[in-house]
């Protein structure tokens, strides 16, 4: 009977960590994004994280003729990506992100995590 409930138990631990590391751990899709940094910001109320904005510009509207931006919303883990990214907001940038199918309070608002910067331009 002990051994019964060392193994359901043992099963149990390890479901819950499978669980929780498939839903914040896991890198669901790494990507480059393009854009104007609108904003970067150092919000919160527990944990203090970054959280920015890059607007993209494009043509597929609905409309005929419209153009459209498309806005990416994200979270720097990084300071010191966070700190280059702050100095050069209003310019083109372009970086590559982590997404995670849910966000953690300590790691940021959102569920894409910026992880470089590979270019910035005027």
């Amino acid at each position: 009977m002990k051994k019964f409930l060392f193994l359901l138990s043992l099963m149990i631990v390890l479901t819950i960590a499978g669980t929780i590391y498939w839903r914040y751990y896991f890198v669901f899709g790494q990507g480059v994004k393009a854009g104007n940094l609108n904003f970067l910001v150092y919000k919160g109320y527990v944990f203090k994280t970054w959280e920015g904005r890059l607007i993209q510009s494009g043509f597929k509207t609905k409309n005929p003729g419209a153009i459209q931006s498309n806005e990416f919303d994200f979270s720097v883990a990084n300071d010191s990506i966070a700190r280059i990214l702050e100095l050069n907001s209003g310019k083109e940038i372009e970086v590559r992100y982590n997404e995670y199918l849910h966000p953690l309070p300590w790691r940021g608002m959102s569920n894409y995590v910026v992880t470089e910067i590979i270019s910035i331009a005027e």
